[in-house]
């Protein structure tokens, strides 16, 4: 493939951007779960536990193995077939709940501009899933492309409500005490899932690494663009909302369209929801880019059908898996977005865990192989490291299942799906028996 067919420096910024975060969208419920003095001190805590363990993770095995299927294929070399099997089954479904999230979300911000529309939801739904499928089908720049226009998109709102506050406010913001005081645990928990779900997805950018103009440095820089992009643009869109006087459970209800038309009046809401659909669509293009990848890789190996990794004749793209990953994604619309997000940070949070445990055995098994980027860290060092994301991830789910009862029902159907990794696996082994086991 061609230098110029291949993903640049800041198309894989913008893809990264719009993969993990895609702005704000989609913070609102913190508001409510965690109020004006824990929101601020949730957004800052968490992503120093959840998200740089992740971040470094993902730039050390990627500049050590930049290849198509990325974290399935680290988990492969360090643990063998079947746990590789594991990782491509969680995050193959966690990113189908992922991807669902996106058009209800289109929807809701839609509803700024034509609040009957929840009536078509599902038919706006398919609208947007067989779009980007056929984005995505055009191959890899296109989608870089769009990730940039929309990345602009996304962007511009939340710059022009910053200064239209900071304006109001006399250029001063004052940050609130932090605290988490008051904050129930079943709260604290879905609050975190909230986070979570709003900074993860780090790993996904590299399952098309071959498919990038010079990966390890490409990544590296990209990776560290996209990172303070998200933190910036999260902590003072909270800080914002903080500090508007508006209701927190009102903008948690009305999206931060409602704090933009309260702020700087009709024409700001209306912006904002407008980058909503752009942010929905971009992130939805850019995860769909990187699922679609997964199964190919598997197929591969033998764990799905062979024809899951034809590409197409002219754009030489897993047209197959694309368009079986959206027909999937077409029937996941169906749960709440609450459902959703929960199904979608504890499958993640499972295969994340893998890829921890895979950078650790890669250490001890090939200590001296070259990594151009590598965490200043021992192997004890990384096994301190793998708490903190741990204990983030135990919190939220223990905080979860005391939310409410409705929870149970995905979170036991989760659980139920993870399962099934171990009964493909011995199915695999049934219908190869003289595979060596690994």
């Amino acid at each position: 493939m061609s230098s110029r067919k291949k993903l640049r420096l800041i198309q894989l910024a913008a893809v990264i951007f719009l993969t993990v975060s895609g702005g704000p969208y989609g913070l609102e419920p913190l508001l409510s779960y965690a109020g004006s003095h824990g929101s601020l001190l949730l957004l800052l805590i968490t992503p120093l536990l959840w998200d740089i363990p992740a971040v470094l993770i993902v730039l050390e095995m990627n500049s050590m193995m930049p290849v198509t299927g990325g974290y399935y294929q680290w988990v492969k070399r360090a643990l063998g077939l079947r746990f590789a099997l594991y990782e491509g089954w969680w995050t193959w479904l966690y990113t189908f709940v992922d991807l669902a999230i996106y058009p209800v979300l289109f929807v809701e911000y839609a509803s700024f501009f034509f609040p009957a529309i929840h009536d078509y939801k599902i038919y706006i739904c398919l609208f947007m899933i067989w779009g980007c499928a056929i984005l995505n089908i055009m191959g890899i720049v296109p989608v870089g492309k769009t990730a940039i226009v929309l990345g602009v998109l996304v962007l511009t709102p939340f710059i022009v409500l910053f200064a239209v506050s900071m304006y109001r406010h006399g250029g001063m913001y004052s940050v609130p005490a932090f605290s988490l005081k008051g904050i129930k645990f079943s709260s604290l928990g879905m609050a975190l899932y909230t986070l979570m779900w709003n900074f993860l997805g780090w790993d996904n950018a590299t399952t098309y690494a071959e498919e990038v103009e010079s990966p390890v440095k490409s990544y590296l820089y990209a990776v560290g663009i996209a990172f303070i992009m998200v933190i910036a643009v999260y902590f003072f869109t909270i800080l914002t909302a903080v500090q508007s006087g508006m209701s927190l459970a009102a903008i948690a209800a009305d999206s931060f369209a409602s704090l933009g038309s309260f702020i700087g009046g009709k024409w700001l809401g209306t912006i904002i929801a407008f980058g909503g659909l752009a942010s929905t669509f971009g992130i939805y293009s850019a995860v769909l880019l990187s699922v679609s990848r997964v199964p190919k890789v598997m197929a591969d190996d033998g764990f799905l059908p062979r024809h899951l990794n034809k590409l197409h004749i002219r754009f030489n793209t897993p047209y197959v898996s694309i368009i079986v990953c959206s027909l999937v994604v077409s029937v996941m619309v169906l749960f709440t977005f609450g459902e959703l997000i929960v199904m979608d940070v504890t499958l993640y949070g499972a295969g994340l865990l893998l890829e921890f445990i895979s950078i650790i055995v890669l250490r001890i098994k090939f200590p001296d192989e070259h990594r151009p980027f590598k965490i200043p860290l021992n192997v004890f060092g990384l096994c301190l490291m793998l708490l903190l994301p741990l204990g983030v991830y135990s919190i939220a789910m223990a905080g979860a299942f005391t939310s409410s009862e409705t929870i149970y029902i995905p979170l036991i159907g989760v659980l139920i799906i993870m399962v099934m990794a171990e009964v493909l696996w011995q199915v695999y082994r049934w219908r190869n028996r003289k595979l060596r086991v690994v």
